[in-house]
């Protein structure tokens, strides 16, 4: 059962600052909360708790939340060992801590009385795991519960301002680090997938970068027929076809971008022309991207011209993902999808032509939607020559 509430020492609020992005975007949380007529969101530490609170954490088995009601501040209930960290990164003035040994359900019983928050529905982060889902439900008993995307997905799929020159920072340093790689040439020829995996993260980090945003492809001649390969200890061979996708983090917001090279010799027969059809796929999936467009037509932009060259069953996943917080995320950009797109849009437009168990060839560019068009964030050569 969740314990009666107790009194508890609180953080004070932070003066004397201008309004955050974070703050901004919490409040139209709340307008979107209200039209619902829900109560609150309960958050878990997600890419939801960094883009309202602007503090990042890996979710863990301690009880560590935000609580944002309706109306009204939201409220942190962290344990103490995070305290000095959260008050210091967020603009939430009410941060409360529980240490262990005590009952981290007290502070969230505390919590969730001052917010007024008792009836109503109430939207859990989709990553809460299970055992504090059902500790709020015991918190909570004359309460509904939904997902919080329900409200901050609206929100999050739309890139606000420093949002924006976040991604365009991680797609410089990607774009930088990808001109490293290129710039080996035939000195990438006997090194290891994984080798030179580790080489682009050095990169990415000497760039501006922090860390990658996923684990780095590097996938090598056959290799490079499976989209996802990874890397691995196979040496990279001269004609090889080499997919490199990877990308970093400025701020928390990722940079993914693929390119598909051959640093010596000459390609297998019949690449050339595969890769000049992706290139050109994806220059007419980008062309087709502006407000209004459903998602489904670009993809259908770039399907239609590997079908037409020949390639449409090589072609074996959908054109694109949105890209922000998380590096999966909305928009897709798949057939069935007739999602309207709009301006702050940010995903990516990635074709791609794999022959199984000989090679493989992906480009990949992260754009955002204009009020007229698209803006590609990655602007290094798309050939496969060094």
């Amino acid at each position: 059962m969740c314990p009666a509430r107790h009194f508890l020492a609180r953080s004070r609020p932070r003066g004397g600052m201008s309004e955050t992005p974070f703050e901004r975007r919490t409040r139209d949380a709340q307008a979107r909360l209200r039209e619902r007529g829900a109560s609150a969101l309960a958050l878990f530490p997600s890419p939801n708790t960094y883009y309202l609170g602007g503090f990042e954490e890996s979710p863990g088995e301690r009880h560590f939340f935000l609580f944002v009601p309706a109306s009204g501040d939201p409220v942190f209930v962290v344990p103490a060992l995070y305290g000095a960290q959260v008050r210091d990164a967020t603009w939430v003035a009410d941060v409360r801590t529980w240490a262990d040994g005590d009952d981290p359900l007290a502070v969230v019983a505390d919590a969730l009385a001052d917010l007024g928050v008792a009836s109503g529905e109430v939207l859990l982060d989709p990553t809460m795991h299970a055992r504090f889902t059902l500790d709020l439900r015991d918190c909570l008993p004359a309460c509904e519960f939904g997902l919080a995307g329900a409200v901050l997905d609206a929100l999050r799929v739309r890139k606000d301002a420093a949002e924006l020159d976040a991604l365009r920072a991680a797609g410089r340093a990607a774009d930088a680090a990808m001109r490293d790689v290129r710039e080996l040439g035939a000195d990438a020829v006997g090194m290891t997938e994984t080798a030179l995996a580790r080489y682009v993260e050095e990169r990415l980090v000497a760039h501006g970068g922090t860390g990658t945003s996923f684990e780095p492809i590097v996938a090598s001649g056959p290799n490079a027929a499976n989209p996802h390969h990874g890397h691995g200890e196979r040496e990279i061979r001269a004609g090889d076809p080499v997919t490199l996708d990877f990308g970093t983090r400025v701020e928390q917001y990722p940079s993914d971008q693929t390119r598909t090279v051959v640093f010596a010799g000459d390609p297998p027969e019949g690449y050339a022309e595969a890769h000049d059809a992706v290139v050109e796929a994806q220059r007419a999936a980008v062309d087709a991207v502006e407000p209004g467009v459903e998602a489904q037509a670009v993809d259908a932009a770039a399907r239609d011209v590997l079908e037409t060259a020949g390639y449409g069953d090589a072609f074996v996943h959908r054109t694109g993902h949105g890209v922000g917080l998380d590096v999966h995320e909305e928009p897709y950009i798949v057939a069935g999808n007739d999602r309207a797109l709009e301006a702050g849009m940010v995903f990516s437009v990635e074709p791609g032509v794999y022959v199984e168990g000989e090679w493989g060839v992906r480009v990949e560019d992260l754009v955002v939607v204009t009020e007229s068009g698209c803006e590609r964030l990655n602007d290094t050569p798309r050939g496969w020559r060094v």
